[in-house]
């Protein structure tokens, strides 16, 4: 039987999928994990009642979440993604040859499980890699007791208001830098900017404190209803300064191709965030 899926981005905002059917659903000790499968973007699950992953359109920011940050570091060898169980950000890393070690820090394992379920094709065969380590259980207790070092870390996690709050702090953040080579990049979701304003500054302005360079960047994504900002973060790199033609030398060597959204055309339009948005959050964003 179908029905109507809505998302209540904010109290005064609704939208939603008509015709979705939900095909699993899962209590666990953290969330409400569902499973819906809709017209228009095919499979799709959410954590709590909020849009996570679909099949469809995952490829626009698993893509904006990986390739900028990766792309501005010259060579990047290990990789950590906080969350992350549908292995999506994993598959992404996996196209940058040089990146032998990438670890995925999820804390449900129900959520590695009915994602491979019912999205494979959004992890690929990122989990069967030897070089991919799933690691299942508390991010920040992970990052607190490793001894490696990363060169990307991907915030791939459900916003501040969740389980994840913990992950948003500035003592983490002060936890992370100590797992983080010199010239280490993160990214992570930020949010709607006319949905999350407020969430949108907090974040910006924690990131702000905890690192010299923070540059927003934004993309349309169907599934979350909105233009959605990303930031990427760096004591040391900043993906708006790197020249066009270093990002396609380092592009043809990585041999990054049959990507579906990024390309380094875009690479500077991603980093320049649209003025609708600049309206409600231009103080902030410092553009």
């Amino acid at each position: 039987m179908s029905e109507t899926l809505l998302f209540h981005p904010a109290a005064d905002a609704l939208y939603g999928f008509p015709g979705a059917r939900r095909l699993a659903t899962t209590d666990t000790p953290w969330q409400r994990i569902e499973v819906w499968d809709t017209p228009q973007l095919g499979c799709l699950f959410t954590l709590d009642g909020r849009p996570m992953t679909s099949a469809g359109d995952e490829f626009i920011y698993h893509e904006c979440m990986t390739h900028p940050a990766a792309l501005t570091h010259a060579a990047p060898r290990a990789a950590l993604v906080l969350g992350g169980g549908d292995g999506g950000a994993a598959r992404q890393l996996l196209r940058h040859p040089g990146i032998g070690r990438i670890v995925v820090a999820e804390l449900d394992p129900d959520v590695v499980r009915l994602t491979g379920d019912y999205l494979p094709e959004v992890r690929g065969g990122a989990f069967d890699d030897a070089r991919v380590e799933l690691v299942i259980g508390d991010a920040a207790a992970f990052v607190a007791s490793t001894q490696e070092r990363f060169d990307l870390v991907v915030f791939d996690l459900t916003p501040p208001d969740s389980p994840a709050a913990g992950l948003y702090t500035p003592a983490f953040y002060a936890t992370l830098k100590r797992a983080m080579t010199a010239d280490a990049l993160i990214s992570l979701h930020l949010g709607s900017p006319f949905h999350h304003p407020e969430r949108v500054e907090a974040l910006l302005t924690g990131l702000r404190r905890a690192f010299a360079v923070v540059r927003p960047l934004a993309a349309y994504v169907p599934l979350y209803g909105s233009l959605w900002l990303m930031a990427i973060a760096s004591d040391t790199l900043d993906p708006g300064c790197v020249d066009p033609a270093r990002l396609e030398a380092r592009m043809a060597e990585r041999q990054l191709e049959g990507l579906r959204y990024y390309d380094v055309k875009l690479h500077a339009t991603l980093l320049e965030v649209p003025f609708t948005a600049r309206d409600k959050l231009g103080e902030f964003l410092q553009l």
